[in-house]
């Protein structure tokens, strides 16, 4: 990944939600696992948006609109988006406030390492902080989270100007393949009300506020936080040979060496060059011992792979 070219290119599998009015800010607050009242302009948070019994049925990366300070604006997956906004404007109620989907375009784009935005049909913001919102005559940026030494990478909303990629395929693969070395986690349809929070990490990479008060299913996540009962969690691996990634989110992933049961489930994948790089849900305990293989004990071998954040303990009571 550390040589990985330059590109951009448009991210279908991402939708655009907005939060407007003036209760937005409130609204969101009481249904997110973040902070929303406390988030300052120009940063943006991963959130999720959980069940009462605490699992997700979202995860988000939003902000405030720069433009209109009083609108939020989020990332979901696409497969998810309609029926998210469709369920959190069930509880709007009386407050101000309205869900909808934007016909927004999305782009990814890569600048690898010593490259000049000069020479090429983008131009990024100075700030590459993960999560740093900035705005320009192309869009809205977005810095995306990368892996140790990882390529500068941002979400870009609108895109004005840039031409298509004639290999989006490919380099959609490799967005993709990225975030998950970067340990970012996203629900998608296959593994809704599947996960809490925290054996996808999002208490690791500031996904979730134990401060802010009530959200559904906040209860069964803080419960798990103090009493320190988190036995799984969400680790990298890549599978050799590799396959078809688009069918794999929530499929199953065994231990070689207790084959009478799977041992995990995969939560994101992405292929490219003869690998599938994923991100699983595993127990803590097996890390370091167990022999993975996707799908069936004689499925592909996944290697593990470090993330840019320890997962190898476990919150304190």
């Amino acid at each position: 990944m550390n040589n990985s070219p330059s590109f951009a290119v448009p991210l279908a599998d991402l939708s655009v939600l907005r939060a407007s009015g003036a209760d937005a800010a409130a609204f969101l607050h009481g249904q997110l696992t973040q902070d929303i009242t406390g988030l300052p302009p120009g940063q943006a948070r991963l959130a999720g948006y959980c069940t009462p019994k605490g699992r997700l049925l979202g995860t988000l990366v939003i902000w405030r609109d720069p433009a209109q300070t009083e609108d939020f604006v989020a990332l979901v997956k696409a497969d998810i988006a309609q029926a998210l906004a469709k369920r959190l404007s069930m509880f709007i109620l009386r407050a101000k406030a309205k869900l909808t989907v934007e016909p927004i375009a999305v782009w990814g784009v890569q600048l690898a390492a010593g490259q000049q935005a000069a020479s090429l049909p983008f131009a990024p913001p100075a700030d590459d902080a993960p999560f740093s919102v900035a705005q320009t005559d192309q869009g809205t940026w977005i810095a995306a989270p990368r892996a140790e030494a990882g390529p500068r990478r941002w979400w870009l909303l609108d895109g004005r100007n840039l031409p298509a990629e004639d290999s989006d395929a490919s380099r959609l693969a490799a967005w993709q393949a990225a975030d998950i070395a970067a340990g970012l986690p996203w629900i998608q349809a296959a593994t809704q009300d599947v996960f809490i929070p925290q054996t996808l990490n999002l208490d690791l990479i500031e996904g979730v506020n134990f401060t802010k008060g009530c959200y559904p299913g906040q209860e069964v996540v803080a419960r798990s936080h103090y009493r320190g009962t988190i036995k799984r969690r969400m680790a990298y691996g890549i599978a050799q040979p590799g396959g078809p990634a688009d069918s794999l989110a929530g499929s199953d992933i065994f231990d070689a060496a207790r084959p009478e049961s799977p041992s995990g489930r995969v939560v994101n994948a992405a292929s490219g060059d003869g690998e599938t790089h994923l991100l699983l849900e595993v127990h803590l305990a097996d890390l370091g011992t167990a022999e993975y293989r996707l799908g069936s004990i004689q499925g592909p071998h996944i290697g593990i792979q470090p993330l840019p954040y320890h997962i190898d303990s476990v919150e304190a009571g």
